[in-house]
């Protein structure tokens, strides 16, 4: 290799490690012309134990090796000298929870409600099943802390604001006691204690503190038993958190590495999920941690030492942000891998002027992972992963058990694909490793990949194509079977089309539950499909759902890695509140949010993002009194007065939710939340709506076509000569007519018959229908 002179802090390296494939995109300045930057794509197996111990860092070396023109052995520790940031989102805390191997870890809880997260909410999700088999708590075992402390009062007290504690105005002395039901007629509430303001605005009265001395003796069994992590959640911790403070600094004198305190994790009311979310954390952080220490062994010291002109590290939230390694943790990682590609169909298909909603399909090795996007990300607070409710801001992203490694199997008389998941070892069969029969030996019978253009990386030598005849052995064998089960006989395409239209329509579920049951409609939308599969599946997909555009980027079969190139770092802070919104709350909410914004813009200064490159986001969770579901609310422009009215904001949403208001109901504010978004880049450039409109198209006629191929369509069978473009050879402009397809190194896009796609200068902008 020649060598090449590289600046310093040049090189930006995003990967994204999925299920079955590893996504790396670099950029790094052209040497020809250093105010333009280059990009390199490399993509590998998530998991190849015989030839590398990390993907990511695998994928690192190779973009190191790419740029520099150096030879760079494996396992050798790479210099990062070079490094502008990495970015990197993660399954590995996902997986851990999917597959129960997270970290032994202990609950520290009030005492009487040992029980408390095994009980749960009651909730019974599969009502019907004779035997229900509820998933197995994620702690090991339980400590009751001897203490407790109660709020002053009751719930819905119809004269809370008369009756109520009444401060001084230092906030922290009593003017006036409890003067409500149960008052015990002489001090300031309805008994002895000690009564504190919480952060939520509550009245607290400490009925026991705990026994600090008793607890350690407690930790430092557990501690002398093995355990290394803890989960502490107790009563009330959320608007009262000192004791759940003491006991976690005490556990960390004890030598508790992992110590997750529910009340400084999320702040907020109701106790099971909050402790649910806890446990989470004790049990995914540990592994997260191990798997990045490992990671960070790979490369020399400067990149974990934190210094402004080291290289810096970040990772994708659950929530869409960057998070620095101080932020990061197992709870904000759950939906880290997925995030990566809202983030980039988010940036790269939404027109702030057009306005069009947008469906993102991401059609992985493992599952589709939907979701929907109209100018803002859609964040959910409250999760289930694999039977665990979580409390933790995460994007609203859907998932089923479909992509290119769910298994194909015939049970019942009924065709079915997935849940289970060939993953990448072993692999589909065509990946010469023994596999099961997969979605991808489907597409690749059908013409849809053609083993010539796909990536030579299967085998024990890593250099071997996709194996059709394994393929083609193995659908035979199941082909037998069905014909052998039915009167008529059909022949193998139908057969493996079957299997395809089976997968189709797995993948169609979820999207009509973000859509249709939402009262949004479907086929106003626009289809942006991505992932290493996407393009086989994205053509039929917006068929059946009666979308007409879809566009498919340029990166697509990358672009959750891409989209960590465009994430913007993301810092939020949250407290709790128990204020009735009104005229004179308002005041005193503001003056707490801008309290708030002061904080996240200090930190955000901190990481160096400061002035117009940082977004505030200010949100009320708000709830009408006597319902339990809350909201959280971002005013705009638009609502009531135009200034931060959470009112206007509130009613808006909820009949936005739900279609009717509760107008007798007085509003309660249960959170107070202030998110910051420090921004990476400052322009995408002129969206792919606008540049359709003033391109000129023009035909590509067959004769450009790099080869023909023999490909299955619905309805029509097989197209012997189906012309095969390389979208490297079309410019800006060309307008294919299907059947076709287009082939890049990392991607396979099948244009079903009476559909044309448009080469943009980022997209295919395919229209359906003529």
């Amino acid at each position: 290799m020649s060598m090449i002179e590289v600046p310093d802090r040049s090189i930006r390296i995003c990967a994204d490690r999925g299920g079955t494939f590893c996504d790396v995109h670099a950029s790094y300045p052209d040497p020809g012309n250093p105010n333009e930057r280059k990009d390199i794509v490399v993509k590998l197996l998530s998991q190849d134990t015989a030839n590398y111990a990390d993907a990511p860092t695998e994928g690192i070396r190779r973009v190191l090796e790419i740029v520099t023109g150096e030879t760079i052995p494996r396992g050798s520790v790479l210099d990062t000298s070079k490094i502008d940031y990495i970015r990197l989102s993660t399954t590995v805390a996902t997986n851990a929870l999917l597959e129960r191997k997270g970290h032994r870890h202990a609950l520290l809880i009030t005492k009487g409600f040992k029980d408390l997260l095994l009980i749960g909410n009651q909730s019974r999700p599969r009502i019907f099943d004779l035997n229900i088999r509820r998933p197995s708590p994620l702690y090991s075992e339980v400590i009751e802390v001897d203490e407790r402390v109660t709020l002053v009062g009751y719930t819905s007290d119809p004269k809370s604001e008369e009756n109520a504690i009444q401060w001084n105005d230092d906030g922290s002395s009593i003017q006036r006691g409890y003067r409500g039901p149960g008052w015990d007629g002489e001090g300031n509430a309805e008994g002895p204690g000690d009564i504190v303001r919480g952060i939520s605005g509550e009245a607290v009265r400490i009925l026991k503190r705990p026994d600090l001395d008793l607890l350690r003796h407690d930790l430092q069994r557990l501690y002398d038993t093995g355990y290394r992590s803890l989960a502490i959640v107790l009563v009330h911790s959320y608007t009262f958190p000192e004791h759940e403070i003491q006991i976690g600094k005490l556990a960390r004198e004890v030598g508790f590495t992992q110590v997750s305190e529910s009340s400084q994790l999320l702040p907020m009311i109701k106790m099971v999920p909050r402790g649910v979310s806890s446990t989470a954390d004790a049990y995914l952080t540990p592994i997260l941690r191990e798997y990045l220490d490992g990671f960070f062994h790979g490369f020399d010291t400067k990149l974990k030492d934190g210094r402004i002109k080291s290289p810096r590290v970040e990772f994708m939230g659950s929530d869409g942000g960057l998070l620095d390694l101080n932020n990061f943790s197992g709870l904000k990682s759950i939906l880290s891998g997925p995030a990566g590609g809202v983030v980039g169909y988010a940036l790269t298909s939404w027109d702030a002027d057009r306005k069009y909603p947008i469906i993102g399909l991401d059609v992985g090795g493992t599952s589709t992972d939907v979701s929907r996007f109209d100018g803002r990300y859609e964040v959910v607070y409250e999760t289930t992963t694999a039977g665990v409710t979580i409390q933790s801001p995460q994007l609203d992203i859907n998932t089923v058990a479909a992509g290119g490694g769910s298994c194909l199997t015939f049970r019942n008389g009924l065709f079915l694909a997935g849940p289970e998941s060939a993953g990448a070892q072993p692999g589909p069969a065509c990946y010469r490793k023994g596999g099961p029969l997969a979605v991808t030996d489907a597409n690749l019978l059908l013409g849809r990949l053609i083993p010539g253009y796909f990536p030579k990386i299967f085998g024990k030598s890593e250099k071997e194509p996709l194996d059709s005849e394994a393929s083609r052995v193995a659908f035979e064998k199941v082909a037998k079977e069905i014909n052998e089960s039915h009167e008529i006989n059909l022949d193998l395409d139908d057969i493996v089309y079957g299997f395809i239209k089976v997968a189709n329509e797995t993948m169609c579920r979820p999207i009509r539950a973000l859509t249709e049951a939402r009262g949004y409609s479907t086929g106003k939308h626009v289809l942006a499909s991505f992932g290493g599969a996407g393009g086989q599946h994205a053509c039929e997909i917006a068929s059946l759902l009666g979308i007409k555009t879809i566009l498919i980027h340029r990166y697509s079969s990358i672009l959750s890695a891409y989209g960590l190139a465009l994430a913007d770092r993301a810092y939020e802070l949250q407290e709790p509140s128990s204020a009735f919104y009104s005229a004179q709350t308002r005041r005193n909410l503001t003056v707490r949010l801008d309290k708030l914004t002061n904080d996240v813009k200090a930190e955000l200064k901190r990481q160096g993002f400061e002035g117009d490159r940082v977004k505030v986001e200010r949100m009320l969770n708000m709830r009408f009194e006597g319902t339990d579901t809350a909201l959280m609310v971002l005013p705009n422009e638009n609502d009531g007065d135009g200034t931060e009215d959470f009112e206007a904001a509130f009613r808006r949403v909820y009949k936005a939710e739900f279609g009717f208001l509760l107008d007798t109901k007085s509003i309660i504010v249960d959170d107070v939340k202030v998110r910051g978004i420090g921004k990476t880049f400052d322009h995408l450039g002129e969206s792919v709506y606008s540049e359709i409109e003033r391109l000129e198209k023009h035909s590509v006629t067959r004769d450009r076509a790099d080869s023909t191929y023999s490909v299955y369509f619905d309805k029509v069978g097989r197209v012997a000569d189906t012309p095969v473009f390389l979208l490297d050879s079309l410019v800006v402009g060309d307008e294919v007519t299907g059947p076709a397809m287009i082939i890049d190194n990392t991607q396979t896009i099948v244009i079903v018959p009476d559909a044309r796609a448009v080469l943009t200068s980022k997209h295919l902008y395919i229209t359906l229908g003529g």
